[in-house]
């Protein structure tokens, strides 16, 4: 396993719970969420910016090593 920073772009919505599961599915496409945070929002284009980390599973073939 091994972590990835991603930084996406999400729709504000109308509440912060509809906010947090958009952020959470956006994030859900790289990986396993582990931390995140909104760091900007544009409220013109009606977007929010979140950075955070995701878990992503390597492949069996990259994580065993030959003998």
């Amino acid at each position: 396993m091994t972590t990835h920073f991603i930084s996406a772009e999400v729709d504000l919505q109308n509440t912060a719970e509809e906010l947090h599961d958009a952020i959470e599915i956006e994030l859900q496409k790289h990986g396993e969420p582990l931390r995140w945070a909104v760091t900007d929002v544009d409220v013109d284009r009606q977007k929010a910016v979140v950075e955070g980390y995701v878990l992503v599973e390597l492949p069996a073939t990259a994580s065993r090593a030959t003998v």
